[in-house]
């Protein structure tokens, strides 16, 4: 099973968001926290990096979506991930004008975990709702509260799958 999770609002976070209620976070964004904008110092949500490995020791592959859309921005990704122990897995990011859609049906993740968006328009720029159908058919979606983080939803991957 391959898990595809969001990173930016989903997995990662501003470093300010720390000690934060999910909507302070939220309206951190909001105001333009100068934090937003400082991607090499983000910070997992929560329990994330514990929750990603329990995945990952039930056999599935973890493999992450980026926000940005330069090799030199998500190479900052990368040092977060490895920096704070995420589970190996390669981060995927819009190249050549690509949409996360486009990124999403080329990876075909099993599952693909991502935020709301709150902060920034909620639905409408959301990954999952643009699939085009055939790929919906294939593909799970579970949306997360924007910075709400995953420790709510299950360890056990068969589970999350029915979630």
């Amino acid at each position: 099973m391959r898990i595809m999770v969001f990173l930016h609002g989903t997995a990662l976070m501003h470093k300010n968001g720390l000690g934060r209620m999910r909507e302070q976070r939220v309206k951190q964004v909001l105001d333009g926290d100068e934090s937003v904008y400082d991607f090499a110092s983000y910070i997992p949500v929560d329990n994330v990096v514990r929750k990603l490995h329990a995945w990952r020791q039930q056999g599935a592959e973890i493999v992450y979506l980026s926000s940005h859309t330069r090799g030199e921005d998500v190479a900052k990704d990368k040092v977060i991930l490895r920096s704070y122990g995420f589970p190996d897995g390669q981060v995927f990011y819009r190249r050549s004008g690509k949409h996360y859609h486009d990124v999403v049906e080329s990876v075909l993740p099993n599952l693909l975990i991502e935020d709301d968006c709150e902060s920034i328009g909620g639905e409408r720029e959301m990954t999952y709702p643009r699939l085009r159908p055939d790929f919906k058919a294939k593909i799970k979606s579970i949306a997360v509260r924007e910075f709400g983080g995953i420790d709510h939803l299950p360890d056990d991957i068969f589970a999350l799958v029915s979630y």
